[in-house]
């Protein structure tokens, strides 16, 4: 199984402290990976603004980097900020990292006068396009991330152990969200896109479990052809991209994502305040229905944080803490790893129908059930 930790918090904090929640939990998974993302960055050496995309990912070898550098200055992005990790290579598993790099850059000029949607859309095809270049050029550039406030880091290994030999312990970075798992890809092979957390134009998931209906919703997801669905080297993989379906494209609210992958029985519709809406989203998203056991961790652009599981809650997972700052994890000590200091009367473990919501105040966390109406989007 993965170990999962996640914490939110008003003020940013440094990620080695999840790190340290994820070495309580040593003992639940076999060490063969670290994915990190954070949300809210700050660099201590370069006033980021939290407009500018970030460039998250790996250079294999000198040639690759030079690449990525003519490729940028192509597009007409300007670097800005360059962030060098104090790496002590002996401590890692690969010996094929040339460079990793978090890149802050500028936008094109032109994209001036483009709207929000536009400006993602065209990120996310940056990002695509960089991904598909390394992988043509025999997997010498990974690409993990390029957008506004978000920073992502991968690697073999574990995860103390990556955060030591990268130098994560120096408070030079440091966010309001810090998302970690802990094990590389469960059924297939070792490969740094397949490791958690996953992302996409804003929307980032990682999972503790299996999730067997993958076949299924990869087909599903490619057959739409829409950009940004590509890739599934993880069956959790597919969790990102049905909140995505779920936000961007159906742009439905947050809580009907508990609706898509875990829809309730026709019998619990029948007396469901909403139920003729949810019995249609249930059949025409059938294809969508994940089956676990799974357990659900992401976090959204405005900074609010979900957890949720599937029916079966056969991998568990705890919320706590106090106002302005909160911890999810797989197990208890992880969330004490993040929060010691915390009311544990606060403590809670959501239930199959159950998905924990804490907004961007952090002032509280919301328990939303399944059986409970759900906001209706509002009007534009």
């Amino acid at each position: 199984m993965c170990r999962l930790a996640m914490k939110t918090a008003a003020e940013p904090f440094s990620p080695y402290s999840v790190l340290q929640a994820m070495e309580a939990m040593r003992e639940g998974y076999d060490g063969s990976g670290l994915g990190l993302l954070l949300r809210g960055v700050n660099f201590a050496d370069f006033n980021y603004q939290s407009n500018d995309p970030i460039l998250s990912g790996i250079a294999h070898s000198e040639a690759a980097l030079h690449r990525l550098n003519d490729l940028m200055q192509t597009k007409g992005f300007t670097l800005k900020y360059d962030h060098e990790f104090v790496v002590k290579p002996e401590m890692l598993e690969a010996r094929d990292r040339h460079k990793y790099f978090l890149r802050v850059y500028k936008q094109p000029d032109a994209w001036a006068t483009w709207d929000k949607e536009r400006v993602e859309h065209e990120l996310m095809l940056n990002r695509l396009d960089l991904r598909e270049n390394g992988i043509k050029n025999n997997g010498d550039l990974t690409v993990f991330a390029f957008w506004p406030d978000v920073a992502i880091i991968k690697e073999v290994g574990w995860p103390l152990v990556v955060g030591d030999a990268l130098g994560l312990s120096d408070d030079r970075i440091t966010s309001r969200i810090c998302m970690a798992q802990g094990r590389q890809n469960t059924n297939y092979g070792i490969n740094l896109y397949a490791c958690h957390p996953f992302f996409i134009q804003g929307i980032g998931t990682m999972t503790n479990g299996e999730n067997t209906a993958f076949v299924p919703i990869k087909e599903y997801l490619s057959g739409l052809n829409l950009p940004g669905y590509v890739g599934y080297q993880s069956d959790s993989e597919v969790f990102a991209h049905i909140l995505h379906y779920v936000i961007r494209q159906l742009k439905l609210p947050l809580e009907t994502y508990k609706h898509v992958i875990t829809p309730l029985k026709t019998s619990e519709l029948a007396n469901h305040p909403q139920g003729e809406f949810l019995l249609g989203l249930r059949n025409v998203c059938r294809r969508l229905i994940i089956d676990g056991p799974n357990c659900i961790m992401g976090s959204l652009p405005d900074e609010t944080s979900i957890l949720a599981m599937d029916t079966k809650k056969m991998r568990p997972a705890t919320i706590g803490g106090k106002p302005g700052e909160w911890a999810m994890a797989s197990e208890m000590c992880g969330v004490d790893a993040m929060i010691p200091d915390r009311d544990k009367s606060l403590d809670f473990q959501p239930m199959r129908e159950n998905t924990v919501i804490v907004p961007a105040h952090r002032k509280e966390y919301i328990i939303w059930s399944q059986f409970d109406p759900y906001p209706l989007p509002q009007a534009a």
